[in-house]
């Protein structure tokens, strides 16, 4: 049996040596689910709008053929579909900041979203509850789809996803441009929007 002082060494070294990419499971089918009776209460007491499929199909560098779901239901929606000018948003509740900047997105969201809409994808999270009670207190209403299982990243040559906030510039042509971290201001992503689509607001 092992003594209380090696016990806590052993504690300790597991506590130090921390997940490594081993450790962390591969994206895969997700078992998550997105759409259950008090998620639907969440999201209409935040007063989500609809998720809405595009008309487009898919491009060459563009969003990849991907159909995800609705967080908190609603009709799912092929990414391939979607056009823009618009901004695609990648989060998670587990993000701090992803949380920081989201009332800065639903303020874009609120003052151009007639021109350049934003959508948001909870992204590697498995506590959809917990998300849309975030979503609840930024006060976000842009429509929000969920990949729990991470199906997004490197799908059909879709630029990795190494961290997160993430976000996705898609052109009216539908070829997208993306940029890691988040955003702090509404007028902060005015002006990405300008570089990465050129589109003055």
């Amino acid at each position: 049996m092992r003594s209380a002082p090696a016990l806590a060494l052993l504690a300790a070294l597991l506590v130090l040596t921390g997940c490594g990419p081993a450790d962390v499971p591969a994206p895969g089918k997700a078992t998550v689910d997105v759409d259950t009776p008090r998620l639907r209460e969440l999201k209409q007491a935040a007063g989500v709008e609809a998720c809405s499929p595009g008309s487009g199909s898919h491009v060459e560098g563009g969003l990849p053929e991907l159909t995800l779901p609705c967080l908190g239901g609603g009709e799912a929606v092929d990414l391939a579909s979607l056009k823009g000018p618009m901004v695609v948003n990648l989060w998670g509740a587990y993000c701090g900041p992803c949380r920081t900047e989201m009332p800065a997105l639903q303020d874009f969201y609120e003052r151009y979203g007639d021109r350049v809409p934003v959508l948001g994808i909870d992204y590697l999270d498995v506590q959809p509850e917990a998300a849309l009670e975030l979503v609840r207190r930024s006060g976000v209403t842009y429509p929000l789809l969920a990949d729990p299982g991470g199906d997004l990243d490197r799908r059909d040559g879709f630029p990795p996803i190494l961290g997160l906030p993430y976000l996705v510039f898609v052109g009216a042509d539908g070829s997208v441009d993306v940029q890691t971290g988040g955003v702090d201001s509404a007028d902060e992503l005015v002006d990405l929007v300008d570089k990465h689509l050129g589109v003055d607001l």
